[in-house]
């Protein structure tokens, strides 16, 4: 009979189920702490690039991008400040979809709205 051991290491043979076990685990602990702190890896588009700034068509949703420093072109305005769209399809920019700046500046449904 075999002496026992008490230093006994596993056997190479065991070793990869063990590794294999050891890295599951490490990938499902990254899952869940990505799903639980709310992480996602959605691509946000910016409305401008850097170095620029978003303008309104007067009168229309439409508009367009100015290089910082530069006046707004004729036929266009600086949104309303705090009511600036950063992102595609953040508040701002669905808000400003439905409403416009008449050419007195007040804030008006747009016309082309529906």
């Amino acid at each position: 009979m075999a002496a026992y051991r008490r230093n006994h290491r596993p056997t190479a043979a065991s070793r990869p189920g063990r590794i294999r076990l050891a890295a599951a685990a490490a990938v499902m602990s990254v899952a869940a702490v990505a799903a639980l702190t709310g992480c996602s890896f959605a691509y946000v588009e910016a409305i401008c690039s850097n170095g620029e700034y978003p303008v309104l068509a007067v009168g229309g949703t439409g508009g367009s991008c100015v290089k910082d420093g530069e006046e707004p072109p004729a036929g266009t305005t600086r949104y309303p400040e705090g009511k600036v769209p950063k992102q595609v399809d953040d508040k701002w920019d669905l808000y400003w979809t439905t409403h416009t700046l008449d050419e007195n500046g007040d804030i008006v449904d747009a016309p082309d709205a529906g």
